[in-house]
């Protein structure tokens, strides 16, 4: 047999591995640090599903947080799964109709980061990212596409993790420069290869190979069971070393002649696998792979020595796993339309009312048919569309562009809807607890003769003017800033995850944090420094990205009353939109004026601050939701014209 699609591919492991440790994984390492006060989601298929096992397991490893490797088929099917994770969607071409599904439903029930990590930045998978909110995608182009199994791309993105993780943990050498580096016992890859040829022979023979391992060492379990099983090479079972102790040894005394087994073991359970083989039948063939722990660098060695171990069978076995003959049905079934089959799952409760519940901690196992919830949907929707609004105050950060710790303008679909409601003569207000940088950003998008109709509240709205008026230099100092300061300063020197601290006298003191440290689990911290020195914690308010102290008389709601006194208006005939509306969210205060629409978490008053948008909408997406439904009149003025509020699938 010449020399094989798939051998083919696997002599070009060592440069694939090359290339991986030269990426830029800047975007990965943000990520994954995003993720880590939390379990995480990571789904994929074949050989991806394996790089997904690889990336749950490390995240085990480095946080301590349970993590959970799932196919697309589950989070289809049960899409809860993706609620309150962090999800990893891992797709070497991006084209696989079941992950492009899982997508979706995930999206729809995510309330954390979705991220993607393929190896084409132009496919079906991330055409459809780019029509979501906050998706975040990982391209690492592969110089050429893998065969009938993963083998390169599968490399190429279990070192971008490795790698990833180790950085993340500080340590240099937790990776060789190179793939001649990885080594078995000392010894190269292929030396444990040659040793283990008369065990394949004895293995094909059989027909069938049971692999026992470490739960350390389970994503390479996986990829050998992946790719015995889709190459059609060899039966195969797994096991670790106690569950094959549970029972399975009876296929060692009942069917002998049909069992080779495979041990992947590390110095942990080093004893408990010398212990079990000297209990087995001589008769039974093994071959052990001792790796020297769980470390990253021995996933990947681990990783390589099966796909070259899988050579060996193959061809022993006379086939060439790269490039098989697949059949019609098969490729039918590959590309089975997931859209309708299984269909989308209904959800009982109403639009609107998820969210609600949710905040108000009426969730699963507490949740009881609420009457008063129901009719105070039906109240809040009824009257905010009979009601004429003049005006519409927006957050920025979350609800206009995306939360993120960078300056950026809001995106143009959101810029359009403004220019065509300030040209239709309705006033506009953007709070924030940013400064200046918003101002300049809204100044390049928003045309230079509607300034006059935009009013701006800059640090929490500590200043108030229109969108052309200068902000003035000041040099007051607020002592309780300067305090909070000081109390702040001290901390970061404790070790707390502190990125920057900004005083802007006489405003606030914005906090934010290093990458992967989420503002909502630090506002604790903060409040609590400030608690424990006698001072008052009521004005500590977050956003996705930081916490802010506010100075005395610092609110959201000055813009609004601004906009009253200035404007003439009634404050009925305001509409405020925010995406943090309960406190401590730093749109609380936005959104407790009586008409006032969420779009992300709602506040916990039952008579305002609803998210109405449907679930597969949040942040920008839902903004853009709310407005294609303002119904703007001639005279300046507009109605919220909302769809029904049937129950909405998920």
């Amino acid at each position: 047999m010449s020399i094989s699609y798939y051998e083919n591919e696997l002599d070009r492991l060592a440069t694939t591995y090359s290339a991986a440790f030269e990426a830029d994984v800047t975007g990965v390492k943000s990520a994954i640090a995003g993720a880590s006060q939390s379990s995480l989601i990571a789904i994929g298929s074949g050989g991806s599903f394996t790089v997904a096992t690889v990336l749950c397991n490390l995240h085990e490893t480095y946080t301590g947080q349970v993590s959970r490797p799932s196919t697309p088929l589950e989070i289809i099917c049960n899409p809860t799964l993706a609620a309150a994770s962090p999800v990893f969607l891992i797709s070497a071409e991006g084209k696989n109709p079941d992950i492009i599904e899982a997508l979706e439903r995930a999206r729809r029930h995510s309330s954390r980061e979705i991220h993607i990590l393929t190896n084409r930045a132009e496919s079906a998978l991330t055409e459809c990212a780019a029509r979501l909110n906050d998706i975040s995608t990982h391209s690492f182009e592969l110089a050429e596409k893998d065969g009938y199994l993963a083998t390169n791309s599968l490399l190429l993105d279990a070192v971008l993790v490795a790698r990833a993780y180790g950085e993340l943990d500080r340590q240099p050498d937790h990776i060789p420069s190179s793939l001649k580096e990885l080594v078995i016992e000392r010894c190269p890859i292929s030396d444990w290869l040659a040793a283990a040829h008369d065990f394949v022979e004895k293995a094909v023979a059989r027909k069938g190979l049971i692999i026992l391992y470490s739960p350390l060492l389970r994503p390479i379990a996986a990829d050998l069971e992946s790719k015995l099983s889709e190459g059609a090479l060899l039966t195969c079972q797994l096991a670790d070393f106690r569950s094959f102790a549970h029972g399975r040894h009876l296929w060692l005394a009942e069917r002998p002649e049909d069992c080779a087994i495979l041990a992947l073991t590390e110095p942990l359970l080093e004893g408990v696998w010398t212990d079990m083989l000297s209990r087995f039948p001589a008769d039974i063939p093994t071959l052990t792979m001792r790796l020297n722990g769980a470390r990253p660098r021995d996933m990947l060695t681990g990783l390589v020595a099966e796909m070259q171990l899988i050579a060996k069978i193959a061809r022993l076995c006379n086939r060439d796993v790269g490039r098989p003959s697949v059949p019609k049905f098969g490729r039918d079934m590959y590309y089975t339309n997931l859209s309708s089959l299984p269909p989308a799952i209904e959800s009982s409760i109403r639009r609107g009312e998820r969210s609600k519940r949710e905040i108000l901690g009426a969730k699963w196992p507490s949740v009881e048919p609420i009457g008063m919830l129901s009719r105070s949907l039906d109240t809040f929707e009824a009257e905010i569309q009979r009601q004429n609004f003049r005006s519409v105050v927006f957050d920025y950060d979350g609800t206009l562009c995306n939360s993120q710790p960078l300056d950026s303008p809001p995106p143009s679909t959101i810029i359009a809807s403004i220019t065509h409601l300030l040209m239709a003569g309705v006033q506009i207000g953007v709070a924030s607890g940013r400064g200046g940088s918003l101002q300049t950003n809204l100044q390049r998008c928003i045309s230079e003769d509607l300034w006059s109709s935009v009013k701006i509240g800059l640090y929490n709205c500590g200043w108030i003017g229109s969108l052309g008026e200068q902000v003035p230099e000041q040099n007051q100092t607020v002592e309780f800033l300067s305090h909070v300061t000081r109390i702040v300063q001290r901390l970061k020197g404790f070790g707390v995850p502190i990125g920057n601290i900004r005083t802007t006298h006489p405003y606030q003191v914005s906090i934010r944090f290093k990458d992967g440290v989420h503002a909502a689990d630090m506002w604790l911290v903060i409040a609590d420094a400030l608690r424990q020195a006698g001072l008052d914690t009521s004005s500590v308010v977050r956003s996705n990205h930081s916490v802010d102290v506010l100075a005395k008389g610092v609110s959201k709601s000055h813009l609004i009353a601004d906009m009253v006194q200035t404007l003439k208006l009634d404050p009925y005939e305001i509409l405020t939109m925010g995406d943090q509306g309960a406190w401590p969210g730093n749109d609380s205060s936005l959104l407790e004026h009586r008409f006032s629409l969420s779009v992300d978490r709602p506040a916990r008053r039952l008579d305002r601050g609803w998210n109405l948008a449907p679930e597969l909408k949040r942040g920008v997406d839902a903004t853009l939701w709310y407005l294609e439904k303002f119904k703007v009149s001639d005279v300046g003025s507009f109605r919220l014209k909302m769809p029904p509020t049937e129950t909405m699938p998920l």
